[in-house]
């Protein structure tokens, strides 16, 4: 009998495959499909670990096997299990919580019952994490890979959140697919007719790097599905979605989820678009007053022209979800326009202010005030944030601001 973790079939497979391996198991079916052979029928996988005492010089563990029920759970001397990963981290875990419990590190002899339950529940959770990972890897459409952590508490996956790439448009709303496309060889340094930009009386927004080089509050305009150039013309930044490895993790301030970016990002790139359910502005009054008293809110005005419509991303959502509020962001907000040229109906695009650097949180204002620009630059209301909050964005209540940095306003709005 061999007894392993199977960490990187874990990895590899999806649930619904180690769900049915774990059925042949428990009912001693040999399954060539599944790679299950009369020679590993009875091989154990650990799923996690429960408890841990010490006898004379010799560590035992609790084992919870996987596929079978917690009354199987069995004490087995260290030397019996192969589960390096999940070994290093149960006793990570530990570590962790005697240090916070008792200022100390080295384990006892014997666990505490509440100790041991700690444990276990850390276990499960980080197991539910990991299939949240799967799951939002599986839903995403882009480039950049997610990963989520959670080394604060016991939170696991958010309930009701569901992740989109793309708007989720709501109950009597159209989007009007724009009906031309540009005509040019090279968009960016022969650009017929200004391109997309230019026959909409505005200005190239990037350079050859893909960064943006128009000011805040200036609208984009990239090229569409109806456009002459293809993928790799430069004019096609923000459809191409996210391009960097992020990661969800859990703050330890009070904030709840954050972002951070796992690789070197560049000033002035594209980094991720806001997406979630568009709705009308009267709509988001009615769920803003409901989000208001859970203390929470995710809706985002479009008002480069007018004040019509908003992006509710509390239920439909991508990673801008997760994204945190700080007075002093990262990230800017622009609106972008591609194959939808509705100006009430911008799509909500995020570009790094400075160069951020991998491990760092991703934040950006959500009370984003626009400096004035030229008159034929932009009409965006200077009152660029979130939304729904009672009565209007000038007359919300007020909500204290935990960003930390050192030009905090102390109040979000």
């Amino acid at each position: 009998m061999s007894r392993g973790d199977g960490s990187f079939l874990e990895e590899l497979d999806s649930s619904v495959y180690r769900e049915r391996k774990d059925l042949c198991r428990l009912a001693k079916l040999s399954c060539p499909a599944l790679g299950i052979s009369k020679k590993n029928l009875y091989d154990f996988e650990v799923e996690y670990l429960c408890d841990y005492k010490k006898i004379r010089d010799q560590e035992y563990y609790l084992v919870k096997w996987r596929g079978y029920p917690e009354s199987e759970n069995t004490w087995e001397p260290r030397q019996n299990l192969k589960c390096v990963r999940i070994l290093k981290q149960f006793h990570k875990d530990l570590e962790r919580e005697l240090l916070r419990r008792h200022r100390r590190s080295k384990p006892p002899r014997h666990l505490d019952p509440n100790l041991a339950n700690y444990l276990v529940q850390k276990a499960k959770q980080r197991r539910a994490l990991q299939r949240w990972e799967q799951e939002l890897n599986a839903k995403r459409s882009h480039l950049g890979r997610i990963t989520v952590e959670n080394e604060v508490d016991l939170d696991g996956p958010p309930r009701s959140f569901v992740y989109i790439n793309e708007y989720r448009v709501g109950e009597g709303i159209t989007l009007n697919q724009v009906a031309v496309g540009c005509e040019c060889q090279d968009c960016l340094l022969a650009p017929t007719g200004g391109c997309c930009p230019g026959a909409s009386l505005h200005k190239f927004a990037y350079n050859d790097q893909g960064q943006v080089r128009l000011k805040a509050g200036q609208p984009i305009y990239e090229c569409n599905s109806r456009c002459c150039c293809g993928y790799d013309c430069p004019n096609r930044v923000v459809q191409k979605g996210i391009r960097y490895d992020l990661c969800i993790f859990r703050t330890n301030d009070g904030r709840g989820w954050g972002v951070r970016t796992l690789e070197k990002i560049r000033k002035n790139s594209f980094v991720m678009e806001y997406v979630g359910e568009i709705i009308t502005s009267e709509e988001a009054e009615r769920r803003g007053q409901i989000y208001d008293r859970q203390g929470a809110t995710y809706l985002f005005d479009l008002d480069y022209v007018e004040d019509v419509y908003t992006v509710d991303a509390a239920y439909y959502g991508n990673i801008s979800h997760f994204v945190n509020h700080s007075c002093d962001p990262n990230l800017q907000v622009y609106n972008v326009f591609i194959d939808n040229l509705d100006e009430r109906l911008p799509r909500i695009a995020f570009f790094a202010t400075r160069t951020i650097w991998a491990g760092e949180e991703l934040t950006f204002d959500y009370n984003m005030q626009v400096d004035p620009v030229d008159m034929e630059s932009t009409r965006m209301d200077s009152n660029f944030g979130l939304a729904g909050l009672p009565g209007s964005p000038k007359k919300r209540v007020r909500i204290e601001c935990k960003c930390g940095t050192t030009a905090c306003r102390k109040y979000l709005f």
